[in-house]
C-alpha cells in the first residue's frame, strides 16, 4: 500500500525526452543517419546469426557465445533507437512513466548480459588457446548454455534495481536531457532522495564492471603469456587473430561505457554524456558484425557457401 500511495503520489505521468539536439536544421540529417545506422544494425547482426544456425561448422561455443551477442545487440537498439529516431520528426517526443521504466528495465537487461556474454567469450578464448588438449572437455555444450543463462539471469538480476524508481516522485519537471530514459538522467528529476537509488546502482554497476573486467584482464594476461612462449610464427599469428576481434569488441564497448558515465558531474558533462552514449548504443551494435566477419575466416567461408549455394 505504501509503495502504490508514493507512485499515485507523484504528478508526472509521462516524460519528455530532449533527444540529442534542438537544432532544427539538424533534425532531418540525424534520422536519416540513424535509420541508416539502425538498418545496418539489423541487417548486420540478422545476417551473423543466420550465417551462424545456418552453417553446421559454425556450430561451436565461440559461435554459440557470438550468436548470442549479436541477438543481444540486436535487441538492446530496438528498445530505444526506435524511440530515438521519433524525437527527429516530433515536435515533442514524450514517453509514458510506464514505457520509461520498462524501456530503462531492458536496456539495463541488454547491456549487462552483453557484459557478461563479453566475459565468457574471454574465457572460452583463454581455454581455446591455453588449454587446446582440454577445449573441448571443458566447454561441453551444457557447460556453453548455462554459461548464457548466467549471463542472461546475471543480466535480469542487475536490471531489477530499476524498480526502485517506483518509490520516488516526479514533481518538479519532466523533461529528461536525454535521448532515452537511462538512469541518472531520470533521477535528476525525482523531488524527494535519490540516495537509495544511486547508492545501489553505483553498487551494482561497480560490481559488474569489476567482476568482468577481472575476468576478460585475467584471460588476456594468461593468453598474452601463453603466446609468448610460443615458437611458432604460425601459431602467434593464430592466437592474436582469434582474440583480435573480441579484444576490439571489447574495448569499444567498455571504452565508450567508461566515457559516459565514469566522470564528475556537472551540466557541461551532460551533452558529452549523451555523445559518448551513442558510441556503445549505436555504433557498437553495428560495428560487431563487421569485426567478427571481416576478421574471421571460418565466417568468410560460410558467406561464400551461402553464396555459392543462391547462385547454383
Amino acid at each position: 500500500m505504501k509503495k502504490m500511495v508514493m507512485v499515485n503520489d507523484s504528478s508526472v505521468s509521462e516524460f519528455i525526452l530532449m533527444g540529442l539536439t534542438d537544432q532544427p536544421e539538424l533534425q532531418l540529417p540525424l534520422f536519416v543517419l540513424f535509420l541508416v545506422n539502425y538498418a545496418a544494425i539489423v541487417v548486420g547482426n540478422m545476417s551473423l546469426m543466420s550465417l551462424i544456425f545456418l552453417n553446421s561448422h559454425l556450430h561451436t561455443p565461440m559461435y554459440f557465445f557470438l550468436f548470442n551477442l549479436s541477438f543481444i545487440d540486436f535487441c538492446y537498439s530496438c528498445v530505444f533507437t526506435p524511440k530515438m529516431m521519433m524525437n527527429f520528426v516530433l515536435e515533442q517526443n514524450t514517453v509514458s512513466f510506464t514505457g520509461c521504466m520498462t524501456q530503462l528495465f531492458f536496456f539495463c537487461f541488454f547491456v549487462n548480459s552483453e557484459s557478461n556474454v563479453l566475459t565468457v567469450m574471454a574465457y572460452d578464448r583463454y581455454v581455446a588457446i591455453c588449454k587446446p588438449l582440454m577445449y573441448n572437455a571443458v566447454m561441453l555444450p551444457r557447460i556453453c548454455c548455462l554459461m548464457i543463462s548466467g549471463s542472461y539471469l546475471t543480466g535480469f538480476s542487475n536490471a531489477i534495481r530499476v524498480f526502485l524508481m517506483l518509490r520516488l516522485n516526479f514533481c518538479v519537471s519532466n523533461t529528461i536531457n536525454h535521448y532515452m530514459c537511462d538512469i541518472f538522467p531520470v533521477l535528476r528529476l525525482s523531488c524527494c532522495s535519490t540516495y537509495v537509488n544511486e547508492l545501489v546502482s553505483t553498487a551494482v554497476v561497480g560490481t559488474v564492471i569489476i567482476s568482468c573486467s577481472l575476468v576478460i584482464l585475467v584471460s588476456y594476461a594468461m593468453i598474452l603469456l601463453n603466446i609468448i612462449q610460443m615458437s611458432s610464427a604460425k601459431a602467434w599469428s593464430k592466437a592474436m587473430g582469434t582474440c583480435g576481434s573480441h579484444i576490439i569488441t571489447v574495448s569499444l564497448f567498455y571504452g565508450s561505457g567508461l566515457l559516459a558515465y565514469v566522470k564528475p558531474p556537472s551540466a557541461e558533462t551532460v551533452g558529452q554524456g549523451k555523445f559518448f552514449s551513442l558510441f556503445y548504443t549505436s555504433l557498437v551494435p553495428m560495428l560487431n558484425p563487421l569485426i567478427y566477419s571481416l576478421r574471421n575466416k571460418d565466417v568468410k567461408l560460410a558467406v561464400k557457401k551461402i553464396m555459392k549455394r543462391l547462385t547454383n
